[in-house]
């Protein structure tokens, strides 16, 4: 089977199908099996439902329906709520490539009822086979899968039962639509909102448009990071206020001066308690490049160090649980919520009714100047802190085109975004080595204050790993000076003054 001969059928019964038209093919319906109970599992995200994958657990087992490889089964065995804990298996197997810090949680229930299908001719010779799935949920939605599988020699026969399927409102598994049929009422979620305005649009609209697409972002994980699903959560919260704070700093003249200051000072208190967990959840996630890093002498203090993390991280989890619980956090919410979705209460600035296009132009010409006067003083010698004002430089330049793209030329925006994001992921773990040195060091001094034998051996390994990250920090230093110099081809400089140099000659 090829990916696309995995299809399905929204809101159609077992019944209809064998009224669909195959042209000169008739439809055999034959070995329908009883109902069974299932239950269908996802990541947040919808990351196996997108990659044209179900994963149902049914009588005990593990049933994953595929795009390119039919029906895969396993026992249902697992430890645990990420691929990683589930048994050994083909399933588990064909799941590798979902993200390891995902967990795979229940999407929804209701019954799943097998069957086969046979395509035959006029002459009641088969020409086409297809395994089918009939499912139905609690909430109402029902839909039917058809696996085609074409047989020797009959490759027209199979072609022609592909175009029929698809005519008839067929899609492929892999399209990810196939939730709207099975739960009617489930909210999709994207970390990266589709965010839409026009050339013309008031730079105050456009601004509000972003921050309103970006608040239900966070909201969307409130319930994930209060259960503690998985880290995610909490990792794209932060993500969506960050990009919300960052509109209020980049979009000078938007807001007025006052209300731009309370707008971030709101939004500001909504993120500082989320910092210590997520420090925490990074340090945890990273505990076996830690270990890797480290001979298996030094090993004894790292897992006393992670175990005082996990401890740590425990405490932290709950203080961020009750806030997000409490009746003032709920409140500002929807306070924020209700301001940016009116927005009649917002005062605006000086530059509130520029056209986002030039608005943007502007912006986005003056921080690429700007990075590129900073990153070529950059060197072997340069000290950390003007590599960390690149970096801050970078993101701030990479916030404004993501906003704007939706105004720009598509083909060369992504042209000069692309190796942007290069530099910046290379800046990023250049800041990753440098932050996890000075947190370590912090808890050298924490340590130090109690000499006891236990923290002396957790000591021994801080000081070790912080020998190694300050030369993987010098590797990736070397690095951006790379980057950079990719970044800054003629190419790139061509076109970023083509897309966004003011006309008029302002700088």
């Amino acid at each position: 089977m090829t990916q696309t001969d995995c299809y399905y059928l929204p809101a159609r019964a077992a019944s209809d199908l064998p009224k669909i038209e195959f042209g000169k093919l008739t439809p055999v319906v034959t070995g329908v099996e009883p109902h069974q109970g299932f239950q269908l599992f996802d990541t947040f995200d919808d990351e196996l439902c997108g990659s044209g994958q179900l994963l149902c657990a049914v009588d005990g087992s593990l049933e994953l329906l595929t795009a390119d490889e039919g029906v895969l089964n396993q026992p249902s065995d697992r430890n645990g709520p990420f691929v990683a804990n589930l048994a050994d298996g083909p399933v588990k197997a064909k799941l590798a490539d979902v993200s390891p810090l995902r967990a795979l949680l229940p999407v929804g229930a209701g019954e799943i009822q097998e069957a086969r299908l046979a395509l035959v001719d006029e002459e009641r010779k088969t020409r086409v086979r297809a395994n089918l799935r009939f499912l139905s949920t609690e909430q109402g939605g029902s839909a039917a899968l058809i696996m085609l599988q074409g047989l020797r020699g009959y490759d027209k026969a199979l072609d022609q039962a592909r175009k029929h399927i698809i005519a008839d409102g067929g899609a492929p598994l892999g399209d990810g639509s196939i939730y709207a049929s099975l739960f009617p009422d489930r909210a999709s979620y994207r970390a990266k909102p589709e965010i839409v305005f026009g050339r013309d649009e008031a730079a105050f609209d456009a601004a509000n448009i972003i921050i309103n697409a970006y608040l239900p972002i966070a909201k969307a994980n409130e319930h994930g990071i209060i259960a503690d699903h998985d880290i995610e959560f909490l990792h794209d919260y932060r993500i969506a206020f960050r990009k919300i704070r960052s509109v209020l700093s980049l979009f000078s003249g938007v807001y007025s001066e006052k209300a731009t200051e309370k707008l971030k000072t709101r939004f500001s208190e909504m993120m500082e308690p989320t910092g210590r967990l997520r420090d925490l959840d990074v340090y945890l996630a990273e505990k076996d490049k830690f270990y890797a890093l480290l001979p298996h002498s030094l090993h004894p203090g790292l897992d006393q160090l992670f175990a005082m993390f996990a401890d740590q991280r425990k405490d932290a989890q709950a203080k961020l649980k009750s806030r997000l619980e409490s009746k003032q956090y709920r409140q500002e919410m929807n306070d924020l919520a209700g301001l940016f979705a009116k927005r009649k209460k917002i005062k605006r600035g000086p530059d509130a009714d520029r056209p986002a296009l030039n608005y943007s132009r502007a912006l986005i010409w003056k921080r690429y100047r700007k990075v590129c006067k900073i990153a070529a003083g950059i060197d072997a010698k340069t000290e950390d802190a003007e590599v960390h004002r690149l970096r801050i430089q970078c993101k701030k330049l990479r916030y404004l085109m993501e906003f704007f793209g939706p105004v720009f030329p598509k083909a060369e925006f992504l042209s000069v975004l692309k190796p942007l994001k290069r530099l910046q992921d290379n800046l990023g773990l250049f800041n990753d080595y440098s932050v996890q040195q000075d947190s370590l060091r912090a808890l050298l001094d924490e340590l130090g204050r109690e000499p006891e034998k236990q923290n002396l051996e957790i000591a021994q390994s801080v000081g070790a790993l912080i020998v190694v990250l300050h030369r993987k920090q010098l590797e990736e230093r070397a690095k951006v000076m790379k980057s950079f110099a990719k970044f800054n081809s003629k190419t790139t400089r061509d076109t970023f003054r083509a897309l966004f140099h003011d006309v008029r000659g302002k700088k």
